[in-house]
């Protein structure tokens, strides 16, 4: 059976993209921000996921005005990087799971989820800064990922409420899978910024870390939170954190916080990043049923012996006989 280990959180902003190409991570401004995620590839490493879901936005790379679905779940075998105005980035080709994708897409479209399903899709830095930022720059990514594009770009997004009950019904799909897979989900895009008209550059670290705080001890508190508010608190662009709530649906209703990072700006952004691990499931070993002494031990001995009866397999004596409750 396939189990979701654990979920990330991680901002995708497109100048983090490109201090990778350019190789300036280790100037000083981009050295805050890299140096926040170090502990995170190490994690990553070890936690050695078979598949990773990426719930993350597309900006016109896949889907245009002309095309605009709430919900686009990947099931190709793979995912080239998108050209998105000065050629595509220098990452490996994204590979897909197939097989998995399309067993979600039924899942949860029988759970009247209603997916639109990719056969064909390029990737831009949405999905390809994150695992950037977690796995590094390898030759090659070294496991299978779900693309999940979630409209947040055109009015209207979905509730933040819906996307948490997406990932719950993500959940149950990828418990229902046979194959013994190790995944984990991850929510691009955010935190709090604002890349255009009179409140450009916004910033609310405030609400940026109650948020954080909300994934990891009250996400369905989190869930209440409307559109305008978002906008209000975190800028026009603050409303991506609704695709954070997928990746927290996606998991257990208890969690451990294993990690978190905040810092800005990057760019206009402000960064945020979380891990969360699902708490292991230990089954409780059964005690042995009590053995149970008979009424008459100790007491004054009975005056006529008690016949063997069938239930006791015709041994001596009127013991009681004691079966495990199964």
């Amino acid at each position: 059976m396939a189990r979701i280990i654990a979920g990330v959180t991680s901002s995708h902003v497109p100048a983090i993209g490109a201090a990778i190409d350019l190789k300036k991570t280790e100037e000083p401004y981009w050295r805050r921000v890299f140096s926040g995620f170090e502990r995170s590839k190490k994690w990553m490493a070890n936690a050695k996921p078979d598949v990773v879901i990426a719930v993350y936005n597309d900006h016109a790379s896949a889907f245009s005005v002309e095309l605009i679905p709430t919900f686009a779940l990947g099931c190709a075998a793979e995912f080239p990087p998108a050209d998105e105005g000065w050629g595509p980035r220098p990452v490996p080709v994204v590979k897909g799971h197939p097989a998995l994708a399309s067993h979600i897409a039924q899942s949860v479209i029988l759970d009247e989820f209603d997916l639109t399903i990719v056969n064909k899709m390029e990737v831009d830095h949405g999905l390809t800064v994150p695992l950037n930022l977690m796995f590094g720059s390898p030759a090659q990514w070294p496991c299978p990922v779900i693309p999940l594009a979630v409209n947040v770009v055109m009015y209207p997004p979905p509730t933040g409420h819906r996307c948490y009950m997406l990932g719950r019904a993500i959940r149950k799909a990828v418990r229902s899978y046979p194959e013994d897979l190790r995944v984990v989900v991850m929510g691009t895009g955010g935190m709090s910024h604002q890349i255009s008209g009179p409140r450009a550059g916004l910033i609310n670290s405030k609400f940026d870390k109650a948020y954080l705080d909300g994934l990891s001890r009250d996400p369905k508190k989190l869930t209440r939170i409307s559109h305008m508010e978002f906008m209000r608190e975190a800028g026009a662009e603050g409303i991506e954190m609704v695709m954070w709530l997928i990746m927290r649906g996606a998991l257990d209703d208890k969690v451990k916080e294993v990690y978190r990072f905040y810092t800005v700006p990057a760019s206009n952004t402000a960064v945020g990043h979380i891990i969360l691990e699902n708490i292991e499931r230990k089954t409780k070993a059964r005690r042995p049923a009590p053995v149970r002494q008979s009424p008459s031990k100790g007491r004054r001995a009975a005056a006529t012996p008690t016949p063997p009866s069938p239930a006791s397999g015709g041994g001596r004596g009127g013991g009681l006989v004691v079966r495990s409750k199964r």
